[in-house]
């Protein structure tokens, strides 16, 4: 009996903690926190008190003073419209500490409050969420507040639908000084520094985003745990896409950290606002940075599908930090990177790159806005570089890769203990853009380099062509041309033509799921070597449903890949338990083990 009561009061608590939440609403009638309460989706009236109507900014529910008016586990809805973030708007200021003229930079929201629990989140929506998020609500940054979104020390969060941007060209710090921001007085202009900042956070589900155009990074983001990143854009933010260093020492992720369905582009470029044309590109050598991607040392097991990581001016996706002393896994599956001016994909550690189509066009930024030639091919552009430790095993399989940089795959680290296997790849190999430029004219991109490095690679059933000294190891298809689609650098498309020698061509086992585009694989006698397999033997075509950009083969040259309109499908939350562990699953099938320590070269 005494446990019955137990479990009947237990049961009652969670029942009080699910019907306590509440949800409250925003819009851009509504009122003031003295005017209305926020629990009712109607307009202000015109007169009245602490009326049952919505308010009429975020900054009434997540204020200034740190004190939101909603409460853990409530749900706060932001109707259609745009909505002012910083000094100057309504609800910034209002008897806050932090948030006055003389620092317009502090006037951003307050974290909204942890969760109830993992299944009982806080929620912060733009309307029509569920249903397709087809106009979501625009957040923008105005008086070089630090942060358009706050999810700092907050665990159990949900955010979807929301467009966050700013409303000006400028870059912080930017060498051009008709793009630099205004820092030094006032007024400011109306830009914002970050998008969505968060630090200390975990178990956050962020879906159906639009982060661009902000004047330093879109997401500036790290000590988090359990993150869930679905059907988010992160395009043309000034400095970086998402930058994971929030701290020497307390930027390390832990748990899963999963992206599916996510386009991180043109990071490094300013944005026109207006049109949301990229321009005033720029990187490290002239004080930028760059990378759509990149984070401090961390932990954790990463897992990034069905993606989309081009024209960004340093690396694309930079996962080489990837503590390798630790448990930290990645996993690159269904992945488009291109045109990044440094390397295309970066791993460390224990890692599986599988399905995805690379194309390291590193020199595409030459001659074009501010970019140097000692920012083209950054790293010596390697398309795929790959860091192994001690005792650790990485599988790259049925990847298409080409590029124009150093080499197509380059491995460093390691000892007799480490092991690379790499199979059934095209690797197709491109003029070395650097080489070239220095007047070695002919010179072309090598298949594979180990740089520093004892660790074990096996190559096997993969199809080498146009590399660097006819590179081929036995075992592998040499010297028979790939017959894709497209094939030179400017208009490569990695779908192969009829009578390639790639279809049916793997001869190496490898349990790599569905292809680039999500069909069954093999389909045929064998499986095709590469990332698509070709159906009945016809050309690949998109996956029924498909036309999704994340999962549909594109070129490479500039008119494919300007930035387009995201068209998210009706949001269904996965379970970051479940994903971790498919992740952990396809690392074990691949016999990755726990490794050791991380090594550095000249070559990151």
């Amino acid at each position: 009996m005494a446990q019955l009561l137990v479990l009947a009061l237990l049961v009652l608590a969670a029942w009080r903690d699910a019907a306590a939440a509440e949800t409250y609403y925003v819009r851009t009638d509504g009122g003031d926190e003295k005017q209305c309460n926020g629990r009712a989706d109607a307009p202000y009236p015109g007169s009245g008190s602490k009326l049952d109507c919505a308010w009429k900014s975020p900054l009434y529910a997540l204020p200034t003073d740190d004190n939101p008016r909603i409460d853990r586990g409530d749900t706060l809805i932001i109707g259609p419209g745009d909505y002012m973030i910083g000094w100057g708007a309504p609800g910034a200021g209002d008897d806050s500490s932090r948030c006055y003229e003389e620092a317009p930079y502090d006037c951003y929201p307050a974290a909204p409050p942890s969760g109830r629990s993992p299944e009982q989140k806080t929620r912060i929506l733009g309307q029509g969420f569920d249903t397709g998020c087809k106009a979501p609500p625009k957040l923008w940054g105005t008086q070089r507040v630090d942060m358009v979104l706050n999810l700092q020390r907050t665990d159990n969060v949900e955010v979807g639908c929301l467009e966050i941007t700013d409303r000006s060209d400028c870059v912080e710090f930017h060498t051009d000084d008709n793009v630099r921001c205004e820092r030094d007085k006032s007024p400011y202009g109306d830009w914002a520094s970050v998008g969505l900042y968060a630090k200390t956070s975990r178990n956050v589900w962020l879906h159906d985003l639009n982060i661009h155009g902000l004047a330093g990074r879109g997401i500036m983001a790290g000590h988090l745990t359990d993150w869930t990143v679905e059907r988010v854009r992160i395009n043309a933010n000034g400095w970086a896409g998402w930058d994971g260093d929030v701290g020497e020492d307390e930027s390390s992720n832990s748990g899963d950290i999963i992206l599916r369905n996510v386009e991180i582009a043109w990071n490094g470029c300013a944005e026109h606002w207006q049109s949301g044309e990229p321009f005033a590109c720029w990187a490290q050598e002239n004080g930028g940075y760059g990378d759509g991607l990149g984070t401090a040392r961390t932990d954790g097991h990463w897992l990034v599908e069905d993606s989309r990581i081009h024209h960004n001016t340093s690396d694309g996706l930079d996962l080489l930090y990837t503590d390798q002393s630790k448990t930290a896994t990645v996993v690159v599956r269904r992945t488009y990177a291109a045109a990044n001016a440094g390397n295309q994909i970066k791993t460390a550690g224990n890692a599986l790159i599988e399905n995805s189509v690379i194309i390291g066009q590193c020199g595409y930024f030459h001659k074009k806005f501010d970019m140097t030639w000692s920012d083209m091919c950054r790293a010596m552009g390697n398309a795929l570089s790959i860091g192994v430790g001690r005792g650790q095993k990485t599988i790259v399989r049925h990847n298409t890769i080409t590029g124009e940089g150093d080499c197509l795959i380059l491995t460093e680290g390691g000892d007799k203990s480490s092991t690379v296997e790499i199979l059934n790849n095209a690797l197709i190999g491109q003029p070395d853009f650097l080489a070239n430029g220095d007047d070695n004219n002919g010179e072309l991109t090598c298949g594979h380099y180990a740089n520093e490095s004892d660790a074990v690679v096996n190559f096997s059933g993969n199809a080498f062509w146009n590399v660097k000294d006819d590179q081929c190891f036995k075992g592998n298809l040499c010297g028979r041309n790939p017959r894709l689609t497209g094939m030179e650098m400017n208009d490569f498309d990695a779908v192969p033509l009829a009578g390639s020698p790639l279809i049916d061509g793997a001869t190496q086992s490898a349990d790599a799921g569905v292809d680039y585009l999500q069909h069954t694989r093999p389909s045929g006698a064998a499986p095709d070597i590469g990332a698509i397999e070709v159906q009945g033997g016809k050309a690949a075509a998109p996956a029924a449903g498909g036309g999704d950009p994340a999962t549909t083969p594109e070129r490479s040259g500039a008119d494919a890949s300007a930035p387009t309109p995201l068209d998210p499908s009706t949001p269904i939350q996965a379970t970051p338990k479940a994903i971790g562990s498919i992740v952990i699953a396809s690392l074990l099938t691949a016999g990755i083990v726990v490794g050791l320590r991380k090594q550095r070269a000249r070559y990151q």
